[in-house]
C-alpha cells in the first residue's frame, strides 16, 4: 500500500494518530510463538517488524518534538524514520504498544497546534537534503502505512498455533 498523493497537515496528523491503534488491532491476542515465527529467511519476524515500527515511531516523535521545542535544525531524518530492522521486541507486546501510543498522543497533540510557519520549518539531513516538517510527517506516514500493510499480510499468513510446535508445560491450561 503506497500513499500516492500529497498529504495535508491534517491528513498526516490523522494517519499518524491512528498508527498505534491499527497495530494493536492487527496483533491483538498473538502469543510469543507467533510473534517469533519467520515465514522464510528473507522475512522479518512479526515481533521484529513491530519492534522496528515502534522504535522508528518513537524516534520520529522525538525528532518532531526537538525540532519544534528546541529548534533542532539538522538531523539524519531518513535514518530516524527507517532505522535498521534488527529490533526484536524486548518487552511484552502490550506494554510496548501502550508506551508507543502514549508517546504518539503527545506528539499528535503538539502537531495539532502547529500553524503554517511551523509546518514549513526545515530540517537539514546530511544525507538527504532539506525537509520541511510537513515533508517529514509525510515520509513518516508513508513508512508507517507500508509497515502496517506488511504486518497485516504477515498476520494473515501465520500458521495455526498448534503448527508452531508443542506447548511448553507452563503454557498448558487444564
Amino acid at each position: 500500500m503506497e500513499l500516492q498523493e500529497e498529504l495535508s497537515p491534517a491528513d498526516a496528523v490523522l494517519l499518524m494518530s491512528s498508527v498505534p491503534e491499527r497495530i494493536g488491532d492487527l496483533v491483538y491476542g498473538l502469543d510469543e510463538a507467533r510473534l517469533r515465527y519467520r515465514h522464510g529467511p528473507a522475512f522479518p519476524t512479526l515481533g521484529g517488524l513491530i519492534g522496528h515500527l515502534l522504535e522508528s515511531g518513537s524516534k520520529v516523535d522525538g525528532l518532531l518534538r526537538h525540532a519544534h521545542l528546541d529548534g533542532l535544525a539538522a538531523a539524519d531524518v531518513r535514518a530516524t524514520i527507517d532505522p535498521s530492522h534488527d529490533h526484536e521486541l524486548d518487552r511484552p507486546l502490550q506494554e510496548a504498544l501502550e508506551d508507543f501510543a502514549r508517546v504518539r498522543r503527545r506528539t499528535v497533540d503538539l502537531l495539532h497546534g502547529w500553524g503554517k510557519t511551523e509546518w514549513e520549518r526545515t530540517i537539514s539531513d546530511p544525507r538527504g537534503g532539506t525537509f520541511t516538517l510537513l515533508e517529514v510527517c509525510q515520509l513518516v506516514t508513508r513508512h508507517e502505512v507500508a509497515h502496517i500493510a506488511q504486518i497485516r499480510n504477515l498476520t494473515a499468513l501465520l500458521p495455526d498455533p498448534g503448527d508452531l510446535g508443542p506447548l511448553q508445560s507452563h503454557d498448558v491450561t487444564p
